[in-house]
C-alpha cells in the first residue's frame, strides 16, 4: 500500500531463520497443537504488507483468511478503535448501544438497493440482523432458524400435500438440513455436521441428525436431497476452504425453486466471499434476482479483524424469531459495530468495488503469462473472480507456500491442492502484479525441483 513498495527486489530469504524462539516455545508449551504455523512471528501489519519480530516484510495475499479487506492498520479503522475504547466497548444485549442498529440498517439498506423493487428473500420489506461473534457463530443461528422455521410451518399448516403427507402434522420431521459437497460452514457442532470434510468431521462423530451433503452444482442430485422434510439448505455462491469453485446459475435457480417446492429456507453462506470480494457488494448479486436467498450469513471482513459475525433474514425468517430464541453476550458490541460501519461504508461505493473488480483482472491476466508454460505440469488452472482466486497445482501446494514465503509472499491452501489468493481488498495494482511475479517465480522454481527429483 506505500507507494513505490512494489519497486523493490525480493529476496529469497528462509523465513524460519528469523523466528522469535520465546513466542514459539511458549505456543508449543501452552498453546493446544491446533495449528500447523511456519517458524515466524509477526509483529505488526501496514496495509498489505506485515512485518515478523525481526523486521521482515512480507506482502500479504492472505489477509488473514479474507479478512483485512482495508489492510493491515488502516488508519481510520485504527483512530475508530481507539476512540470507541475510550467510551464504550462492551453493555451485553441487556441495553441498547448506538452502533448495532446502525450498522443492522446500513447491512439491510446496503442490500436491498441491489436488486430491483419486488425482490424476495432478505430483499423484501422487512429484513433484520441479528449479530454475532464469528461466522461460525453466524452460521450456527442460520441453522437454528432454519429448524424453528420449520416448525412454524408444520405447526400454521402452511404446507402444500407432498410436504403435510412426508411430515404428518409432526413439526419434528421438518428438520432436516442441506449441505454441498466442498463447502466450508465452520467447527462447531452445527456448522460442522455441514461442512462435508471427513478431515474435520471424523474426530467428532456422531454429528447432529437430520444433515445431508449433495453434490455441489448437480440438479438432479440436489434435487433428491433437498426434499419434503428439509427445512434448510446452506450454500456458499462461492467457495473458499474448498478450492475457489462457482455455483453455476442454472443450479442456483433450481435450488431456489427447490426451496420454494419443499418449504425450506435458503441460506447463503458468503462469510468468505461476501462484502465486496468478488467485486460486488455479495457474490450472490452476480445472480438474477430470482435466486434471492432467505438468509444470508457474514463475518469474516466486517469489522476488518475485530470479531464479529452477522445473520441477515428475510421478513418472513424475522417474523417467527422471538425474544429467548437466539442470544449473544459479545455479539453487536459498540467497538465491532462502530468499526463494521466504517468498513461497509468503505466497501459499498462504486470505486471501491471497482477497484476490487479491476485487481481482479490485472491478477488473472498477469498470471496467465507466468503460468501458462506450466499448465498441464505443475498447475492444472487458476479460477476465481475479483480477489477471490485460486491456483489449483498438480501436487500439495505447502512446498509452493514455503518458496513463496522465503520469498516475503505470503499465501494460504484451500482444497485439491489449491492455492487461495486473498489479499486485502484495497491492495495496490502495483501489488498485486508484485505478487503474481513472485508467484511466477515459485512455480518456475517448483517446475525445476521436480524436473530433477
Amino acid at each position: 500500500m506505500r507507494p513505490g513498495a512494489c519497486s523493490r527486489l525480493y529476496h529469497a530469504t528462509p523465513a524460519t531463520a528469523m523466528a522469535s524462539p520465546k513466542a514459539i516455545d511458549n505456543t508449543e508449551r501452552f498453546m493446544l497443537n491446533t495449528y500447523a504455523r511456519p517458524a515466524l512471528v509477526l509483529s505488526h501489519g501496514n496495509g498489505s504488507y506485515v512485518y515478523d519480530t525481526t523486521g521482515r516484510e512480507y506482502l500479504d495475499f492472505t489477509a488473514g483468511i479474507a479478512v483485512t479487506a482495508l489492510g493491515h492498520s488502516h488508519p481510520e479503522v485504527a483512530a475508530i478503535v481507539a476512540d470507541q475504547a475510550t467510551k464504550l466497548v462492551h453493555c451485553s444485549n441487556l441495553y441498547h448501544n448506538e452502533w448495532a442498529p446502525t450498522l443492522a440498517q446500513r447491512i439491510v439498506a446496503a442490500t436491498t438497493k441491489a436488486y430491483p423493487q419486488g425482490a424476495q428473500g432478505i430483499y423484501a420489506e422487512g429484513a433484520r440482523v441479528f449479530f454475532s461473534n464469528s461466522g461460525t457463530e453466524a452460521n450456527e443461528g442460520a441453522l437454528k432458524f432454519a429448524r424453528k422455521h420449520g416448525k412454524h410451518v408444520v405447526a400454521a399448516g402452511k404446507l402444500g400435500k407432498a410436504v403435510s403427507d412426508a411430515v404428518q402434522g409432526d413439526p419434528n420431521l421438518k428438520s432436516g438440513l442441506v449441505s454441498f459437497t466442498g463447502g466450508f460452514h465452520g467447527r462447531s457442532m452445527g456448522a460442522l455436521s455441514l461442512t462435508a470434510n471427513p478431515k474435520y468431521q471424523k474426530p467428532f462423530t456422531p454429528l447432529i441428525p437430520g444433515a445431508v451433503t449433495a453434490k455441489y452444482n448437480s440438479i438432479p442430485e440436489m434435487s433428491a436431497f433437498v426434499d419434503e422434510r428439509t427445512c434448510g439448505v446452506i450454500v456458499e455462491p462461492i467457495q473458499g476452504e474448498g478450492g475457489i469453485h462457482a455455483a453455476h446459475v442454472d443450479f442456483m435457480r433450481a435450488l431456489r425453486r427447490r426451496c420454494d417446492q419443499v418449504g425450506a429456507l435458503l441460506i447463503y453462506d458468503e462469510i468468505q466471499c461476501g462484502l465486496g470480494r468478488s467485486g460486488h457488494l455479495w457474490a450472490h448479486h452476480m445472480l438474477p434476482a430470482d435466486c434471492s436467498p432467505d438468509i444470508v450469513t457474514m463475518a469474516k471482513p466486517l469489522a476488518n479483524g475485530i470479531p464479529i459475525g452477522a445473520i441477515l433474514v428475510s421478513p418472513k425468517v424475522a417474523e417467527i424469531i422471538h425474544t429467548g430464541d437466539h442470544g449473544t453476550t459479545f455479539g453487536g458490541n459498540p467497538l465491532a459495530c462502530r468499526v463494521g460501519c466504517t468498513v461497509l461504508d468503505h466497501i459499498n461505493t462504486p470505486e471501491f468495488l471497482a477497484h476490487v473488480k479491476e485487481a481482479g483482472e490485472v491478477l488473472e491476466r498477469e498470471l496467465s503469462g507466468l503460468l501458462a508454460p506450466f499448465i498441464g505440469s505443475v498447475v492444472i488452472e487458476q479460477r476465481g473472480t475479483g480477489l477471490l482466486r485460486g491456483i489449483q497445482l498438480s501436487s500439495d501446494p505447502s512446498r509452493l507456500i514455503e518458496l513463496a514465503r522465503d520469498r516475503g509472499l505470503l499465501l494460504v491452501a484451500a482444497a485439491n491442492n489449491t492455492i487461495r489468493l486473498v489479499p486485502p481488498l484495497n491492495t495496490s495494482i502495483a501489488d498485486i502484479k508484485k505478487g503474481a511475479l513472485i508467484i511466477g517465480d515459485c512455480v518456475k522454481q517448483l517446475a525445476s525441483e521436480q524436473t530433477t527429483a
